[in-house]
């Protein structure tokens, strides 16, 4: 019986009026951004009055939370930091100096005079000077000054010192626990300290996340450039005041053990010998503001926690006459003679400043100091120019793919059409929703991610509509008809879109910035999608049904892209089209081999600047001005469209990474940038990007990888669900489309970056899931057609889902389309792999997985339960 009960309705409404609720912000963007940040204004101590009509944009009972929107689309600065915790080593055990000098003085009578040697090593390395007997006992001494330390990863207690002796030295280093525990409190210091920096400017959504063991992630909108970004978070601000012991003329001069030869920021040629230990720190400031000095010159005021005003405090009262240093970043910024004690733990900085330095530094020194150093692998800009134009092209592609869809589910499917429509944009709208919920980031590959689930959406829907259609062939009513169209689709329903789903997941756990934001869109536009399918325009059907009541429903209506029954063998040129497949292959392989890929700076490393310009683009300009700089290989292009042809007045540069250093460098850039504004006065650069080459070779093992765990997970999914010569069918299929698109973009020589690897995560699973549909009614008909030849069944199977095969490629390939042709350059390499997969995938899933399917051969063993999972859901909403 065709009925679904009452409070799975309202369960079904109110899942959709919620998703859609948690969506309606998105569509008034800027009246809710507004609002937002008028209620964190006012809970950050603002007059609400001064602030009241950006409070009243929105209704405070209403959800306010949006989609955040990425650097592609919103423009702003991109970095990828690598933090130095080995140089933390060095500075853990320098710090033990005087504890361990104290230490052993006390135990002066029995083991002699001490003296701290030079090293290299993260260690302290203290010979007894004439007691070497001693030593055993002396490091028995200090190793009573280890502390416990709970290793972060095995969760066991330990030392976090070793002490050894070797002859008369004893030999101090962190313990492999608190080298670890110090690593995790490394990084998580820096991610706090950044954050703090880039908060304290005021950014709008920064995205600032751990990425590893060691590496930080940091996206911030609306920045300038990746240049400032950097000269924000990048300097340590290492705050330190020590003792001076002289002054010298030359960075060599011989400092003794212990001390240290720093360079003084404002006076030329002069250094300083300090003692390395410090006095106090910038990690004991709690207050530092910018300020002016007696004479108005500007300077930076601080003020201590009660502890370093103690230890402050003390060391002026006792070297009252004597300099004292104060560094920053291993720079001595001044160095004044303590004329008085100073009580009360604060004091005045003062130095070669101007207002914007002393500003700076205190927004610096107030963020507190990063422990470590940090080497930026990855760095992009994105200009807001560019991103306005990227969210017009994502809006416009997506209406005109929607439109497509839209238009072409009414003329094929009638009414149903309109219901399948009507559960379209419910999926948009909940996909939407649950990015808000979240507080995922948008990015312009996401975009393509939410084109492409309009486009495959439908699938679920054309594969029950089409089962409705052979059911109504059977007599049974149309009651019973739709009722069975639903259950006897729910197999092939559920396992093409997980191996979909599976795919995007590798993508979110590999992948990384946009790649992920695609991921993140493709698998809930997969969630949404079976949703809507299987519950929403299943209820709108059934509501539809109660009050019409008609006696056939999909009967010979509408429009086909191929005849009702059809009856084509497939396998009576499997020779040519395997042949033909052969072929390609063969071309795809020579290309690579010949001229290999057009790698973009994801895969080689190094910079890509885009430039826009009013006049059209001059290549022999550029390179004239770019040609004396010493930069090794520069590639200067117009940005070339194999459809379009040039894109107007837009260029590409590409530089590699220079010699012995990890990446470009921004004075580099600065450079090139200054050299090509002075050929070309009116040239913009919309975009920057910068990838060193640690970071690029590790990009190609993950893509790699990423793929084969991929193929991987689809082997055995389909092994479990079906035999194992489906799988081997599958994934031979799934080779032959990956090999297919290499080569296209081989022969082609389109740009091949981290989103055409997106785009090939995305080909596996699409074409996947085309195979798994027509694998899912083989297995149905083996066992309906106990008698008949494998080939039979194949050719049959084929037949029957060829009309959904045709019309869910012709769905995506209207959406993907329109994104081609008006989603902008920038993703337009994503766009034509995804299209081209999309065509190979659908000929792979016909004749090549059907054809190794018949080679294999398979072996019915009717013994073991019907494998056709769809009964076991047929009750699920019924």
């Amino acid at each position: 019986m065709l009925q679904i009960d009452l409070w799975k309705r309202l369960c079904i409404w109110g899942t959709v009026a919620l998703g859609l609720m948690l969506a309606l912000p998105n569509g008034f963007y800027g009246k809710v951004e507004r609002h937002n940040d008028a209620v964190v204004a006012v809970e950050a101590g603002a007059d609400p009055a001064s602030v009241a009509d950006d409070l009243a944009l929105w209704p405070d009972w209403m959800p306010s939370s949006l989609v955040n929107l990425g650097l592609d689309l919103r423009g702003g600065a991109h970095l990828l930091a690598e933090v130095k915790v080995e140089d933390v080593y060095q500075a853990r055990v320098e710090g033990m100096w005087p504890e361990v000098r104290d230490l052993l003085r006390e135990e002066r009578d029995s083991v002699g005079p001490i003296r701290l040697q030079q090293t290299d090593a993260p260690e302290l390395r203290v010979r007894l000077v004439e007691r070497p007997e001693m030593a055993t006992e002396a490091a028995a001494l200090v190793r009573g000054l280890a502390r416990p330390v709970t290793d972060v990863l095995t969760g066991v207690g330990g030392s976090d010192i070793e002490v050894t002796t070797d002859g008369a030295d004893i030999i101090i280093r962190l313990s492999e626990a608190e080298q670890r525990a110090t690593d995790d409190r490394t990084v998580r210091q820096s991610l706090e300290i950044i954050r703090r920096r880039i908060d304290e400017v005021g950014t709008r959504e920064p995205t600032i996340q751990r990425q590893g063991a060691d590496r930080i992630l940091i996206q911030v909108p609306g920045i300038g450039s990746a240049a400032e970004l950097k000269a924000l978070i990048g300097t340590t601000a290492q705050l330190t005041f020590q003792p001076v012991i002289s002054r010298a003329a030359s960075a060599d001069a011989p400092a003794g053990a212990g001390n240290e030869v720093l360079p003084s920021l404002d006076e030329a040629g002069v250094y300083y010998i300090l003692e390395r230990a410090p006095v106090v720190t910038g990690e004991e400031l709690v207050d530092a503001q910018p300020d002016f000095d007696q004479n108005g010159r500007p300077a930076v005021s601080f003020r201590f926690n009660p502890t370093g005003a103690r230890k402050f405090g003390d060391y002026t009262a006792e070297n009252i006459g004597n300099p004292f240093a104060i560094v920053l970043d291993g720079e001595v910024i001044s160095a004044p003679v303590i004329q008085s004690h100073i009580a009360g733990g604060s004091g005045i900085i003062t130095g070669n400043f101007n207002v914007e330095d002393s500003t700076q530094l205190a927004v610096l020194l107030r963020a507190g100091a990063l422990p470590a150093g940090l080497e930026f692998l990855e760095e992009r800009t994105v200009g807001p120019e560019l991103g306005a134009d990227s969210i017009e092209a994502g809006k416009l592609a997506c209406l005109v793919a929607f439109a497509l869809v839209l238009v072409y589910m009414i003329v094929s499917y009638g009414i149903f059409g309109i219901f399948a429509n009507i559960a379209l944009i419910v999926n948009v709208g909940l996909i939407f929703g649950l990015l808000s919920l979240i507080g995922s980031t948008l990015t312009l590959p996401g975009i393509a991610g939410i084109v492409l689930t309009i486009g495959m959406a439908v699938d679920a829907n054309v594969l029950v509509f089409e089962r409705i259609r052979e059911e109504m062939k059977s007599a049974k009513g149309a009651a019973r008809a739709i009722e069975l169209g639903y259950e006897k689709a729910m197999s092939a329903i559920v396992d093409a879109n997980i191996t979909t789903f599976m795919t995007a997941l590798i993508l979110y756990v590999m992948g990384s910035g946009p790649v992920r934001g695609f991921a993140i869109t493709l698998g809930l536009g997969i969630v949404t999608s079976v949703f809507t399918a299987l519950f929403v325009t299943r209820l709108i059907t059934v509501m539809w049904f109660e009050r019409k009541r008609p006696k056939t429903v999909l009967a010979g209506r509408g429009f086909r892209l191929v005849p009702e029954i059809t009856s084509w063998d497939f396998f009576s040129r499997w020779k040519l089209w395997l042949g033909i497949s052969g072929v390609m292959i063969l071309v795809a392989f020579g290309s690579f081999a010949v001229q290999g890929l057009n790698f973009g700076i994801d895969f080689k490393g190094g910079t890509t600047i885009r430039t826009l310009s009013a006049e059209p683009v001059d290549i022999g300009a550029y390179r004239a001005a770019t040609n004396d700089m010493g930069l090794g290989d520069v590639s200067i292009t117009e940005v070339f469209d194999p459809t379009f042809g040039p894109e107007e007045n837009v260029a590409m540069l590409r530089i590699q990474a220079q010699d012995e250093t990890e990446s470009v460098t921004p004075e580099t850039i600065a450079a090139v940038e200054a050299a090509l504004q002075q050929a070309v006065p009116d040239i913009q650069f919309t975009s920057v990007e910068s990838v060193g080459p640690k970071v690029s070779g590790e990009l190609i093992k993950t893509a790699v990888l990423a793929v084969a765990l991929a193929i991987g997970a689809v082997l055995v999914y389909i092994w479990m669900r079906f035999e194992w010569q489906f799988a081997v069918g599958a994934v031979i299929a799934l080779v032959h489309d990956v090999a297919l698109t290499i080569g296209v973009f081989s022969e082609l020589q389109i740009q091949f970056d981290l989103a055409i690897i997106a785009a090939l995560l995305t080909l596996v699973g699409y074409s996947l899931n085309d195979t798994v549909v027509v694998f899912d009614r083989v297995r149905e008909n083996l066992r309906k057609y106990k008698q008949r030849p494998l080939r039979e069944v194949l050719n049959l199977s084929i037949n029957e889902t060829l009309s959904r095969t045709m019309v869910t490629s012709l769905t995506t390939l209207l959406a993907l389309l329109a994104l081609y042709v008006l989603g902008g350059d920038v993703i337009r390499g994503f766009v034509f792999a995804m299209i081209w997969g999309v065509i190979v995938g659908t000929y792979s899933s016909i004749f090549v997985a059907s054809t190794v399917l018949m080679w294999l051969g398979i072996k019915r063993d009717w013994s073991k339960p019907d494998a056709n999972a769809g009964t076991q859901f047929a009750n699920i909403d019924a």
